[in-house]
């Protein structure tokens, strides 16, 4: 079968751009749509649904529908990925699911921004929570098939990592294109009012995400580079066979880790910024943005440090990377070491804000590449070994891996950063955090990426990359030579 061209790879890549930025929108903007605070109130917001902990005297309301719809996209996962796995459409096992749900997932994403009540009311709870459920499903249609491709046009080492980094570069553009309505909502405001200014911007994004996701499954023809048997297995079956891969459980443990830690730092950040650093809340997006470019800097130099150094070792050296940069945020949370009032940072806290922005760029970069690679290695060597093409399920479970992840981290985060403050106002939308949980939750931060590092020393890698070895890998596999498999069975 043909290889991808560079130029085929990228176009490959601009595809993730889409999702990205969708999926960008939700998790930047749903809560602060639905849930505004008492100065976006005072700017023409309109409070949709009840606001407050109103579930129970710790949850909201948007909460309660965003958990449900996690359970359900939780059980679309497997199904979407044996669905894929198992097809015999003539055109191929995933661009037809990704052309199916590109559209609907662009549609879907702005009619979730649009309650048809104009005050509190039943009935928008209802319309989020169908909308909410419908987002889910179509990305999860649109994303497990994308991912799996990457095992599939990734014929060699080069290939997979080229792939990787290239939709790790449109995944960061993707999500930094979410955030663009700060700028853009609050020039339309005066003309179109609040909830408008902000649709706008949706609907505009909403169709460049479209027309990205759409174009790879136009302009690449699957056949042409894929050439795979269909898996036999049901859902069930393939979800089973999977995790009992042995290196693919080590992984997947390692990975919970890396998105509980990666999650409770990257939503703690503004408050970081704000509360423990003293800082005006302008300079989430400078640190935020300067992470992010310092890490685009590092992506070329990824592939030739894994021909050097193998897989493993980046992955292991990007946790400890990341521990060490929470470690220096629990030293800045900690009560009366910095300023206490936000908008009056001093020298110190500059020099803590630039420390962490750095020393986070490299384990960025190495976290945001590599895992991918691994899950393709790890769904080939399954193939090699088996014969069941289930690169679909690998790529569903590591999604859940994630999902999972990241709704731990919330409800840590949520939990801890309010340790410590006091006549807390349940009543209030915004999250309120003290210096004290902000300490807890970096501390905790560092614990979780130790130990993802210490898991992934269990991974198998010198196996799994002789075992689906090709030409031209030579170089990959010396990195790994004098390695030994600490998981390796006797």
């Amino acid at each position: 079968m043909k290889r991808l061209s560079k130029k085929q790879m990228i176009i490959f890549a601009i595809g993730q751009l889409g999702w990205s930025l969708l999926s960008g929108l939700i998790s930047a903007w749903l809560v602060t749509f639905y849930l505004p605070t008492s100065g976006d109130l005072d700017n023409g917001a309109i409070q949709y649904i009840l606001p407050g902990l109103a579930i129970g005297g710790f949850m909201t309301v948007l909460g309660l529908i965003t958990a449900l719809s996690r359970v359900f996209d939780a059980v679309t996962d497997p199904l979407i990925a044996s669905l894929s796995d198992r097809s015999r459409n003539p055109r191929g096992r995933r661009i037809p699911f990704m052309q199916i749900a590109a559209i609907p997932l662009s549609i879907v994403t702005v009619l979730l921004f649009c309650a048809p009540v104009a005050e509190q009311s039943p009935w928008n709870i209802v319309w989020i929570s169908v909308a909410i459920v419908l987002f889910y499903l179509f990305m999860t249609m649109y994303c497990t098939p994308y991912n799996a491709l990457i095992s599939e046009f990734g014929k060699t080492q080069e290939d997979r990592m080229f792939i990787s980094t290239a939709i790790s570069l449109t995944f960061f553009a993707g999500t930094l294109l979410a955030y663009t309505p700060f700028v853009f909502a609050g020039l339309l405001r005066g003309a179109v009012g609040f909830a408008w200014s902000y649709r706008i911007c949706f609907i505009v994004l909403a169709v460049i995400a479209c027309v990205s996701m759409l174009l790879p499954t136009f302009l690449l023809n699957e056949k042409e580079f894929v050439d795979t048997k269909p898996s036999e297995e049901n859902a069930l079956a393939s979800l089973v066979s999977t995790f009992k891969n042995k290196d693919f459980r080590t992984f997947s443990l390692s990975d919970i880790m890396y998105w509980v830690g990666l999650t409770m730092f990257q939503t703690g950040l503004p408050f970081f910024v704000k509360v423990s650093m003293a800082f005006d809340e302008t300079m989430v997006m400078v640190f935020m943005g300067g992470m992010t470019v310092l890490s685009a800097v590092f992506y070329p130099f990824v592939t030739k440090m894994v021909k050097k150094f193998g897989k493993k070792k980046l992955v292991i050296a990007g946790f400890l990377g990341l521990a060490l940069c929470y470690a220096i945020t629990a030293v800045s949370s900690i009560p009366g070491f910095l300023q206490e009032t936000q908008g009056t940072a001093d020298g110190m806290s500059w020099l803590f804000g630039i420390l962490i922005m750095v020393i986070a760029a490299l384990p960025m970069a190495l976290l945001g590449i590599i895992p991918q690679s691994i899950v393709a290695d790890v769904a080939e060597a399954e193939a090699v070994t088996t014969g069941q093409n289930r690169e679909g399920m690998f790529f569903a479970a590591r999604t859940f891996a994630m999902k999972f992840g990241q709704s731990v981290a919330m409800i840590l985060f949520t939990s801890l950063a309010i340790l410590g403050v006091e006549n807390l106002d349940k009543t209030r939308n915004d999250i309120t955090a003290s210096k004290f949980g902000l300490l807890i939750v970096a501390i905790v931060a560092v614990a979780f990426c130790v130990l993802g590092a210490v898991i992934l020393l269990f991974y198998r890698e010198k196996k799994v990359m002789k075992t689906i070895a090709k030409e031209g890998d030579e170089a990959f596999l010396k990195a790994i030579e004098n390695e030994k498999d600490l998981g390796e069975e006797k």
